[in-house]
């Protein structure tokens, strides 16, 4: 367990500092993320959510103008956070309330075009500790303690009682059946939405650790012998009632030391990694190390899983809690350029008007340096893509494809607010589009090299 005195950061990053080494190469082959008619699909957006109202309340703090806000700056994706604890306050009672509160910022979404997965989130389990996530009446302690740590949530986590609680979700029967049934009831409500591109099963999930284990050890094994079960039977109860959609599965939050995950195969033609992207001294307050090399271990160590079982990645939360201090500039521009090499999307955490984690302040005003977000990308190639990429330098973003030789025609790029200038070689031509995208029409079967240039 860890001690009073440390922070869980601090305690994460020494006992992971020396796995950070045996990482192997980095994958440029991993899978890339498609949309129902086969098109290559980038996701650029923002997590989206409302912990504060809950019961009738419940997502009042989320607007329209999240959704409009998004769109306008260029983005193209929301992972929306959904609590179990507003679904099912009793066990078997689901609110309809809060369906018709989740469909209609799906509605919203729909109506600015953004694609949205649906985050079944916990934060230190659930209600029973102070947060949200999995009931009150879904949380099995075992009698065992629960301290809590207000200048440091995250700790809370390695407190017995949460620990224990994780335990049982996994392993019991009555509790494995009232999660599907959960799982169950949002898709069979959603599954034909045209918002919804997938479902997140559970937000970053943690478990118990043995006697002698240290945290990746332990890590490992509630991937291997806990997750990829719960993943595995969440996959066909979704399936039961949404065929199309895609599972976004989870590792530990270990992942963010450059930890490989121990998650093994879910056996579903629809998944997606969706590890996320902290770093422990970073969440503690500290700015960005360039010479550390932490982005670097990560991107080898998640490119792992994608690469062993063919499956795409996008992750799920990343950004720092405080954006301003000296080489948060350079963090943005490592973080985006590693994310470029091996995700097909990713969701900053979080689309909110204030200070600390959110995107923009009270005004709509990027915090700082979070507008270096806001880059040209294609969010739906018509194709396989052969290269893709932006230089912040020169302003200039340039995508190589072979154009597909059936099925949609039409390749998608979004761009951030300013006057760009949208070139095609090949045959291909550039077609006008809605405000902030260009959209390309190519011949079949043709090499097309779109550029994209500022001004």
């Amino acid at each position: 367990m860890l001690r009073a005195m440390l922070t869980a950061g601090a305690v994460v990053a020494a006992l992971l500092a020396p796995a950070t080494a045996h990482a192997e190469e980095t994958g440029q082959d991993v899978p890339r993320l498609t949309d129902r008619h086969g098109r290559v699909l980038t996701l650029h957006g923002w997590n989206i959510e409302d912990k504060t109202h809950r019961g009738d309340a419940a997502l009042t703090g989320i607007t329209e103008r999240h959704l409009r806000d998004l769109r306008a700056r260029g983005f193209d994706f929301a992972r929306l956070l959904v609590f179990w604890d507003d679904l099912e306050p009793r066990p078997g009672q689901y609110s309809r309330g809060y369906l018709r509160k989740i469909g209609r910022v799906l509605d919203w979404a729909q109506r600015h075009d953004v694609n949205v997965v649906l985050d079944a989130h916990q934060d230190v389990f659930g209600p029973a500790f102070g947060h949200r996530g999995i009931p009150e009446w879904a949380t099995r302690t075992d009698g065992l303690p629960f301290t809590a740590h207000p200048d440091d949530w995250f700790a809370e986590y390695f407190e017995p009682a949460v620990q224990r609680a994780f335990t049982h979700l996994y392993e019991d029967a009555d509790l494995r059946r009232a999660q599907a049934a959960m799982w169950r009831t949002l898709a069979a409500r959603f599954a034909h939405h045209p918002a919804v591109l997938g479902y997140d099963l559970i937000n970053e999930p943690m478990g118990e650790r043995q006697p002698g284990e240290d945290l990746a050890t332990a890590a490992r094994r509630v991937e291997r012998e806990q997750l990829t079960p719960m993943y595995n039977r969440l996959a066909v109860t979704v399936r039961s009632a949404d065929p199309d959609a895609w599972l976004f599965v989870e590792p530990t939050p270990v992942v963010g030391e450059g930890v490989p995950t121990g998650l093994g195969r879910v056996d579903d033609p629809r998944v997606v990694y969706a590890p996320h992207f902290y770093n422990a001294a970073m969440e503690g307050g500290g700015d960005y190390d360039p010479g550390a090399g932490w982005i670097e271990a990560y991107e080898r160590a998640v490119t792992e899983y994608p690469r062993r079982y063919r499956v795409p990645v996008v992750v799920g939360e990343w950004g720092p809690p405080d954006s301003t201090l000296p080489h948060m500039n350079d963090f943005y521009r490592d973080a985006l350029a590693s994310l470029g090499r091996y995700a097909s999307g990713w969701a900053g955490y979080v689309w909110c008007y204030g200070g600390g984690y959110c995107a923009v302040d009270d005004t709509g005003a990027f915090r700082p340096h979070k507008e270096l977000t806001a880059e040209p990308y294609a969010e739906a190639v018509a194709g396989t893509v052969r290269s893709a990429g932006y230089d912040p330098g020169t302003g200039a973003y340039r995508l190589t494809y072979r154009a597909a030789s059936h099925g949609p025609r039409t390749t998608t790029l979004s761009l951030p607010p300013g006057a760009w200038r949208i070139t095609a070689a090949g045959d291909a031509r550039v077609l006008q589009g809605p405000a902030g995208r260009a959209r390309v029409l190519a011949a079949r079967g043709g090499e097309v090299t779109v550029t994209a240039t500022r001004g």
